[in-house]
């Protein structure tokens, strides 16, 4: 019970930046954007979390400065989709490669710590919230000490995560932006036709993007890590693009496709070390490799014909 316990903690911690990008993923392409620059945003919003909190002292300043900056990356890459009607796959990359070299050269210019941001104090990150009578409900069998150790002392992020996905899934399939988004990603000819800008729908959905990739960013330096170390995001974004090809484009299918790889990441972290019989030591590197391994094998057997949104990836030009 308590492994089972642990390894729920765990893959609720390591899944909640997977959920925030793959939902930042599904509202990109749903309006037919496609994103495969969540990488990049993703770990030019750690470094930048990571470096104003280690500047201001303050974590929510830092959570601040990485929604900024993937917002702008984002709207770089809107700007690059559909108001110039680019190739998506290149821009996409463009800001991943753009990431990948600027943040070390920026950390090594400002900190001198080999591209690495200098330690945050316990100020200048997010700690875990005790929610109210976790002491006294932690004494009941079973329930107690789930409660304790999975829905309390989680930090304020993760919450976020968990208010965000319910109102996100409510958004697109209740409202009428949902309803707009969907159909843009669809038929963006029919809705041009009825009065509805295209252009701007797609650019609301590259703000909500930028928005969840910046959170997810600011959650790997400033409350899972107390750093920002280069390449730290270690292909979460590619991970969570493949939980939302695994969803087939849907909110909860891509949440479970997270936790499933937050499930896999955990265990390959408690397997390190582990002798097994006949075999001897794994060599840590095949541990690390299980999430990636076990991304392919999900999608190469069980997804089966993903449909995507049938104007995604197409630049939207006006009809006269």
């Amino acid at each position: 019970m308590d492994l089972i316990i642990s390894l729920t903690d765990s893959t609720l911690r390591l899944g909640a930046p997977l959920i925030l990008a793959a939902l930042a993923g599904l509202l990109s392409e749903r309006s037919g954007i496609v994103d495969i620059g969540l990488e990049g945003k993703m770990l030019a919003a750690a470094f930048a979390a990571a470096a104003v909190a280690s500047i201001t002292g303050s974590a929510w300043a830092g959570l601040a400065a990485g929604i900024g900056v993937s917002i702008g990356l984002a709207l770089i890459h809107g700007f690059a989709a559909i108001t110039c009607g680019g190739n998506q796959m290149i821009s996409g990359m463009g800001i991943n490669i753009l990431a990948a070299g600027l943040t070390p050269v920026l950390g090594t210019a400002w900190f001198d710590q080999g591209g690495q941001t200098p330690s945050l104090a316990a100020a200048a990150r997010f700690t875990p919230v005790s929610l109210p009578l976790t002491e006294a409900l932690g004494q009941i069998p079973v329930l107690g000490p789930l409660y304790a150790r999975v829905v309390s002392g989680q930090v304020a992020l993760v919450y976020l995560t968990l208010l965000l996905l319910p109102l996100l899934a409510w958004v697109l399939a209740r409202t009428r932006f949902g309803l707009r988004l969907r159909a843009v990603g669809e038929n963006p000819h029919a809705v041009d036709t009825a009065g509805i800008g295209v252009a701007r729908v797609r650019y609301l959905a590259a703000l909500c993007n930028g928005a969840l990739c910046g959170i997810a960013g600011a959650y790997l330096s400033t409350a899972q890590g107390s750093a920002f170390l280069p390449d730290m995001t270690a292909g979460k974004g590619f991970l969570a693009l493949a939980a939302v090809i695994f969803g087939r484009w849907r909110v909860w299918p891509a949440c479970f496709a997270c936790l499933l790889f937050g499930a896999t990441d955990a265990l390959q972290a408690r397997l390190q070390g582990v002798s097994l019989p006949g075999i001897g030591e794994v060599p840590v590197q095949m541990i690390q490799a299980l999430p990636y391994i076990f991304t392919v094998f999900v999608l190469a057997g069980f997804v089966g014909k993903a449909v995507a949104p049938k104007a995604i990836g197409e630049p939207y030009v006006k009809s006269r």
